[in-house]
């Protein structure tokens, strides 16, 4: 049932017992024994004249259905990204304040954005499996704010017009993923969704092994192994950050048909919140992956 048209919102086309809420009652359905031709003339123009209303009248929204739509949900991603933003531009600030009186920037908005974020989307996970709490996800998207400004201000300090550059590249990316889903010609598929997830994995395992390996001293240099291992003279961290771009762009579609799935499926409006969480999980990972590609490459001019 297209719970999104009005006409189909009306109890008489999903519920027998609701024929008594008819206009004009049984007798409008035909269902109220003997009437007179005149009687049921009236009540036909009646529930003839009440159709035509729902019919012109506007599309029902998720405040009227309580249910999830995708212009509703793409309210509440726009509302999620400028938290998002007014956070950046707190870490931003304080992550340069120092640079004012020669000190170089800190990096504590960049950890403490991070970390509390970090802790924040797990219990956004975990916790919406009973119910979603718009105020957690809030609280994520301000704390990604603080890590993405932190870590955008101390990269630009480095190489300057790196952000512009990355913010550009991530704009590009997330444009071309969404004009290609809404024209259809790309979808998620269970065969291409098991490669994401393996690839997925064997990324984790890449970085942690990095990590540790940058932690014990064993490379010196700023990136690890993605700096320092070549393939054909080409930075490892150049060719696993394009996979990873792909991959972030795979994950924007899983998020985009996850969306569609759930309307579809006549979700509660407040899963809007969580659309617009996982959208922004799927961007900020995409925008760093581009900034680090571009500081690997401008690292080694």
């Amino acid at each position: 049932m297209a719970l999104n048209n009005p006409a189909f919102n009306n109890p008489a086309f999903q519920d027998s017992r609701a024929v008594q809420s008819y206009p004009g009652g049984a007798n409008a359905a035909n269902l109220g024994g003997a009437t007179s031709t005149a009687q049921r003339a009236g009540t036909d123009a009646a529930a003839q004249a009440h159709l035509e209303g729902m019919y012109a009248a506007p599309p029902a929204g998720s405040t009227d259905t309580g249910r999830m739509t995708v212009e509703d949900t793409v309210a509440k991603t726009v509302g999620l990204f400028v938290i998002l933003l007014v956070g950046a531009v707190a870490g931003w600030l304080w992550t340069m304040s120092p640079v004012a009186e020669d000190n170089p920037p800190t990096g504590l908005p960049m950890v403490i954005g991070a970390l509390v974020g970090f802790v924040l989307s797990l219990v956004v996970i975990f916790t919406s499996r009973k119910k979603v709490r718009p105020g957690l996800i809030f609280a994520y998207a301000a704390a990604e704010g603080l890590f993405v400004g932190g870590i955008s201000a101390y990269f630009e300090f480095i190489y300057e017009g790196i952000v512009m550059q990355a913010t550009l590249g991530t704009l590009v990316v997330v444009g071309v993923t969404l004009a290609l889903f809404a024209s259809g010609k790309i979808r998620a598929s269970k065969r291409a969704t098991k490669i994401f997830l393996i690839a997925m994995v064997g990324y984790l395992v890449f970085s942690l092994v990095n990590v540790g390996l940058m932690l014990f001293g064993v490379t010196d240099s700023a990136f690890g192994l993605r700096s320092e291992v070549t393939i054909f003279g080409i930075p490892l961290g150049v060719i696993i950050g394009l996979l990873v771009v792909i991959m972030a762009a795979y994950s924007l579609v899983l998020d985009f048909d996850q969306i569609q799935q759930g309307v579809r499926n006549g979700a509660p409006r407040q899963m809007g919140w969580l659309g617009g969480f996982g959208i922004m999980v799927t961007v900020v990972w995409l925008y760093v992956e581009i900034l680090r590609i571009i500081a690997i490459v401008r690292g080694g001019e």
